[in-house]
């Protein structure tokens, strides 16, 4: 069959055959067997003008549900300008790829640049790369690059009160990488750090990840940690909501070696799950074992001012076995993403986004408590905009309720232990009638 978008002409086609040892192209297919072989052409619709073409994605849009969402647990619903979306669909931001052609790549440069400039801001480290996949990625090369830094280690520790899916991530990493990765237990929500303490003390740790907020909303108590891991030659990573840090202390002013997270909350729309944007914020003393690009500024002969890739070993792109990762493309029109939402709110928005998150958790909090149908998970744990309580109530029946009606009532916790848990999040866009209307409905079921 000839494709005419393919550049490849027969005698091409042809001569890679050749190579390969197979007379034709389905050759190229001969070991899979006929179970998994579609065996029939593909159902494709006739051709349709572009009225019908409209018309249909609009029905298939209509069958989505649009839900008020007080869910969490690492996504959060934010408010995204209007302009963001205008700009960063612009044909010279929507198509532009990744800078290979640095030379002619400035303005994919520029914006990269002015990423990392504000991700080094926001987490109070000296260096930004210029982005990873998501949170969890990002918090696994962490991991990896700790591994590289320290000499004699061979175990990570992680905090059980991180994002289940970024501990799941990390432990598929460690596994295919050889890492003994240790999962730190929690005790009332928080990491138990005489257990870490006791852990850092018998050796050969390289890393200790803990997060900020953690899973549960739970702003832990961080003092102390970085003195006591770099006492026993390790580094401690941070992984943390990006928009929280506007508010909360930094990883840097924590101590931290390296602060990762997922940059999401950074007016990211929640999308059914992606593309998200990781970052990755570490010390100068680590950069050369940093994964990822790393944008720098610079002049040209004619001393204009100029960007460059730069503090980039080879091996990233020629001796993949020898590289410090193998991640070389960042999340592109997601970092001009965050940056343009970045630099739009300035520090007084993001400070004013998050205080009306934090109001708003706690109002709910308060108000489901008065309703006797809840209790605090964790008594006495302060928390941020995100919280987890306990109930008696068919929790299955009670979500149910708010469904019908609208609404995301949260995330149902499933481990051990915790399954008559609700974790609930609220953002700036939550408002009072809104957190009121589910209040009143709980009441009912």
């Amino acid at each position: 069959m000839n494709y005419k978008y393919f550049p490849h002409t027969e005698d091409d086609i042809r001569e890679m055959l050749q190579v390969c040892g197979v007379e034709d192209l389905e050759g190229l297919y001969a070991e899979l067997p006929d179970s998994v072989k579609l065996g029939r052409d593909y159902r494709l619709p006739d051709a349709k003008s572009e009225i019908e073409v409209r018309r249909e994605f609009e029905a298939l849009g209509k069958e989505n549900t649009p839900l008020v969402c007080f869910a969490g647990a690492g996504v959060y619903d934010h408010y995204t300008p209007a302009v963001i979306n205008y700009v960063t669909q612009r044909s010279e931001f929507l198509t532009s790829y990744t800078p290979y052609q640095a030379e002619i790549s400035q303005g994919t440069l520029q914006y990269i640049f002015e990423y990392q400039t504000l991700m080094a801001d926001l987490t109070g480290m000296s260096i930004s790369n210029a982005s990873m996949y998501d949170g969890a990625t990002a918090t696994a090369e962490a991991m990896m690059m700790a591994m590289a830094s320290v000499k004699k280690a061979d175990r990570i520790l992680i905090s059980a009160t991180l994002n289940p899916a970024v501990i799941r991530v990390t432990q598929t990493y460690a596994h295919f990488h050889g890492v003994n990765l240790i999962v730190i237990p929690e005790k009332n929500g928080v990491t138990d750090f005489d257990f870490m303490k006791s852990e850092l003390e018998k050796g050969g740790v390289a890393g200790v990840i803990v997060g900020q907020p953690n899973y549960y909303g739970i702003i832990e108590d961080l003092s102390g940690i970085a003195e006591l891991c770099h006492q026993n030659k390790a580094l401690l990573i941070m992984n943390c909501p990006a928009s929280t840090l506007a508010v909360l202390r930094t990883p840097g002013e924590w101590g931290a070696d390296i602060a990762v997270g997922d940059g999401q909350s950074l007016g990211l729309p929640m999308n059914y799950g992606g593309p998200y944007v990781g970052y990755f914020c570490t010390t100068e003393a680590l950069i050369r074992k940093m994964p990822g690009r790393i944008v720098g500024g610079t002049t040209d002969s004619d001393g204009k001012r100029t960007f460059v890739l730069t503090m980039q070993a080879r091996e990233q792109h020629i001796r993949r076995q020898k590289a410090t990762s193998n991640i070389c493309t960042n999340q592109g029109m997601m970092t001009l993403f965050v940056t343009m939402y970045m630099s739009l709110m300035g520090p007084q928005g993001l400070k004013e986004v998050n205080e009306q998150s934090y109001a708003g958790a706690h109002y709910l909090h308060d108000e489901l408590l008065k309703t006797g149908k809840f209790a605090d998970a964790f008594p006495g744990q302060p928390f941020f905009n995100e919280f987890c309580v306990r109930t008696d109530t068919d929790i299955e029946q009670m979500q149910g309720k708010l469904l019908a009606e609208g609404i995301l009532g949260g995330i149902r916790l499933t481990s051990e232990g915790k399954k008559d848990c609700i974790l609930f999040a609220v953002t700036e866009k939550r408002t009072k009638a809104e957190i009121d209307k589910m209040v009143s409905l709980i009441k009912e079921a």
